[in-house]
């Protein structure tokens, strides 16, 4: 009888997009069918469903788990078994640095222009009335620094209603922020620098989330904004170790950029506005697993 060894078996890369339950997440079929594309088995699931075989898979890709932020310790636990089974991206350690808007804090310690922001913990030294009353902001946004899609957020002009506002969060256990409301964003809007493999990729304009709205579109960045985003990405992370990266930008009244946020957990990445988008995340991602791993041969990224 033959003792010869056999060919080894190869099999495809699997990948599992992480989602979480009711939610229309609009780049999820695109990414999945460039994923297919690629010769990649790719499929949504549950972020919290204990069915799930994580270590299944050759990587699992975070994406639309906008409800970690009911659950944020839940989601890091999970995060870090993740982790320990097989290739989280974004990494763990990443995650949760980022789902907690303290991270701000962080970067203007460092000198990096942030958006102004008062931050006020529960049980904290900081008097928030006196606060308040020190700066001369006409309207106001307070938010927790948990938090996704303007939840729990409030926009007023009324020192009493913002200071309600921060009363409600911190008697909640919640550390609140508060930051002047930047009317240009109405004109303006947001840009969003969008960061794919450690790459600049593209660019959008948003209209803002608690004014008067408009089509997001693509747009490209002025030179101060792109300088800006390399460098909150360079303090952030290490080389390589982001696989998307969404930098949001304003414009503060004497016209320089600073950073409202930082999105590196689940941001909407706007692949639709930038063409092959989908496969540019798609081979991304495969370019974090060597060998087997990447797109088979002749298959083109974009």
């Amino acid at each position: 009888m033959s003792t010869a060894l056999r060919p080894p078996v190869h099999r495809p890369a699997r990948v599992a997009y992480a989602t979480c339950r009711g939610v229309e997440d609009v780049e999820a079929i695109p990414v999945l069918a460039a994923f297919a594309r690629l010769g990649v088995e790719a499929e949504a699931a549950y972020w919290n469903d204990p069915a799930v075989d994580w270590a299944g898979y050759d990587l699992v890709l975070v994406r639309s788990v906008w409800d970690y932020i009911l659950y944020r310790e839940e989601f890091l636990a999970w995060t870090r078994r993740v982790s320990a089974l097989t290739r989280l991206a974004n990494p763990a350690r990443v995650l949760e640095r980022n789902t907690d808007k303290t991270y701000l804090r962080g970067l203007a310690e460092a000198g990096l222009p942030v958006v102004p922001t008062l931050w006020v913990a529960p049980g904290g030294p900081v008097d928030a009335a006196a606060a308040l009353g020190a700066v001369d902001w006409p309207e106001l946004v307070v938010k927790p620094t948990v938090s996704s899609g303007a939840r729990d957020t409030v926009r007023t002009a009324d020192r009493a209603a913002a200071l309600a506002q921060v009363a409600a969060l911190t008697g909640a256990g919640r550390t609140a922020m508060v930051q002047p409301y930047l009317a240009m964003v109405e004109d303006e809007g947001e840009t969003s620098l969008l960061y794919l493999g450690g790459e600049f990729s593209h660019a959008v304009r948003r209209g803002p989330m608690l004014g008067g709205g408009f089509a997001d579109v693509a747009r490209e960045p002025d030179a101060d904004q792109l300088a800006l985003a390399e460098r909150v990405l360079a303090a952030s992370a290490e080389p390589g170790e982001l696989l998307y990266a969404r930098v949001d930008l304003v414009r503060l009244p004497d016209g320089s950029p600073a950073l409202i946020e930082l999105e590196l957990t689940e941001p909407r990445l706007f692949l639709g506005l930038c063409p092959g988008g989908p496969e540019r995340l798609a081979a991304a991602a495969l370019a974090l697993l060597p060998g087997k791993n990447r797109p088979r041969p002749g298959v083109s990224p974009v």
